[in-house]
């Protein structure tokens, strides 16, 4: 929450008049640093209105000094939040292993997670968390959800389930495990063999789980490698540095980091020799590729490593470090800025309505800074690629129809995920190739208007991307599978498809960065 702030002059002019104006005298002399610290507190502590622990003083001070840092990335984390960062940075959980979103106001499992306690129940795709413990989820959302059906390893939790096409409520008693969720999703060998394989986000077995996928996807016959780096926020920042040793040579540099305490200088290079020397990659990203996820984008870009495909990155150049204060409590703090190989700080120089101040802002870097190759490269905003891919697939009228849905878009979702679900149960749809049709169009629009959601015609029409996007997805996933919808998906992807004609016409690392056509590289 962010405190409120009122004109003081103003407050104490009316006060004057308005009594309830007192001015205690106390003594005399320059307060600075501590002791100004120790007379606040202490008057606070004996005279202000409310009274308030001294525990409560404390906190509340420490989270004023944190604040007043005016950096995004400095925090105090207790309780939810630290178990959120662990979480994220180690991918585990205890749990009972879905993955959930809400439709039509109920928890719908998206996907079980193999081998997990739902998956061994035989919760599936599709099918509705209508009760914890109990309680109806009705109206819950995904936080409240996650919140009751996650705990200890160990313990258990009775959820009510509505199967898909099926009558009534079975209940289950599962017992919480220890769920692992993968940062790396399986590989995908698509045409022309070109393997694909996504990272989100950088977490503690990135790098093992990268180099079971690739190592898959090559020995399938994989000739080039799409590498997915987009949305993802980053991580740890060791992690970035094992990723990006994988694709390149013993000894070249990853990145370096600079700061003011001791331990926050240094250096990391590459430490084994490169796993797939020959193997042609290109990687995705774009403007939510950010943090370490950007250094290893940074890495072999400056190395011509890889092509870099998409849109510019992020640009968060700073590492803050996680300090565990107890009692549930850390503190992340930005602590240096890091640099690619080439010497590029890639920290955005954010506009004046950012929170960001010179705790994270350096001078922006205009220097032209040179790859292995001699290819220009610039810092001070992200990572340019070098093949510049606007994300634009859905176009014009599909974000008219967005615009025109608002807040009904959320019907939209719930009537696209009941129909694909209907043709589930009658089997009507038979092949991962399937067409969205006119009449399944219709059905979409029918059932809108029964819930009171109208679209002139000409907006309709004009979205019809938009429509057809969403429901071949859903179709794709409740009927065929997680992987069907995946497939359906990078058929609609531009920046996919960039790669892929890029690595079509190469087949060696050299002749994929003579592929770049020359006037869509950076200055």
């Amino acid at each position: 929450m962010r405190s409120r702030w009122f004109p003081l002059l103003t407050v104490a002019a009316l006060s004057c008049f308005l009594g309830g104006w007192l001015v205690g005298r106390g003594g005399r002399g320059d307060l600075a640093g501590e002791r100004l610290f120790r007379e606040v507190m202490s008057r606070v502590s004996s005279a202000y209105v409310d009274t308030l622990s001294e525990g409560t003083l404390y906190e509340r001070a420490a989270d004023g000094l944190v604040r007043s840092l005016e950096d995004p990335y400095t925090v105090l984390l207790r309780g939810e939040d630290y178990d959120g960062l662990r979480e994220a940075t180690s991918g585990n959980f205890g749990g009972i292993g879905i993955q959930i979103d809400v439709r039509d106001g109920w928890i719908t499992v998206v996907a079980p997670l193999p081998d997990t306690p739902a998956d061994r129940a035989g919760i599936g795709t599709g099918d509705r968390i209508v009760e914890v413990n109990g309680e109806s989820t009705k109206d819950w959302n995904s936080d409240a959800a996650l919140r009751h059906l996650r705990g200890e390893p160990g313990t258990k939790v009775k959820v009510g389930v509505r199967h898909a096409g099926r009558e009534g409520t079975v209940t289950y008693e599962l017992t919480r495990a220890e769920i692992h969720v993968r940062s790396v999703a399986p590989g995908v060998l698509l045409e022309g063999k070109v393997g694909y394989v996504a990272l989100n986000p950088v977490a503690d077995s990135s790098s093992d789980e990268l180099a079971r996928e690739v190592a898959k996807l090559v020995e399938g016959g994989a000739t080039g490698l799409v590498f997915d780096l987009r949305n993802n926020p980053g991580g740890l920042l060791t992690e970035g540095v094992k990723v990006s040793d994988l694709f390149l040579a013993q000894g070249q540099q990853i990145l370096s980091t600079r700061g003011r305490a001791r331990g926050t200088t240094a250096s990391w290079a590459d430490e084994a020799a490169e796993r797939w020397p020959d193997l042609p990659i290109v990687v995705l990203v774009n403007e939510g590729t950010a943090s370490a996820a950007e250094i290893i984008a940074g890495a072999l870009q400056d190395h011509d490593r890889a092509v870099i495909v998409g849109t510019t990155t992020f640009g968060k150049g700073v590492v803050q470090t996680v300090f565990d204060l107890g009692d549930s409590t850390a503190l992340k703090i930005t602590t240096s800025r890091w640099y690619t190989p080439s010497g590029r700080l890639i920290q955005r120089r954010h506009d004046s309505d950012s929170v960001l101040t010179d705790s994270t802002k350096a001078p922006r870097d205009t220097t032209i800074h040179r790859t292995d190759a001699g290819r220009p490269v610039r810092g001070g905003g992200g990572i340019v690629p070098d093949l510049h891919v606007e994300d634009a697939t859905l176009g014009a009228g599909a974000r008219k129809l967005a615009e025109a849905l608002g807040s009904r878009f959320a019907d939209f979702r719930d009537v696209t995920t009941a129909y694909a679900l209907e043709l589930r149960e009658r089997k009507t749809v038979t092949s991962e190739q399937f067409t969205v049709t006119d009449a399944m169009r219709t059905t979409v629009r029918t059932r809108l208007v029964a819930r009171g959601v109208r679209i002139d015609d000409a907006t309709w029409s004009a979205g019809r991307p938009l429509v057809d996007n969403w429901l071949s997805a859903d179709i794709a996933r409740y009927v065929f599978g997680r992987e069907a919808e995946l497939r359906r998906r990078r058929a609609d992807d531009p920046q996919l498809r960039a790669a892929l004609g890029l690595l079509s016409r190469a087949r060696t690392p050299k002749a994929l960065l003579e592929a770049v056509p020359a006037d869509t590289t950076r200055p």
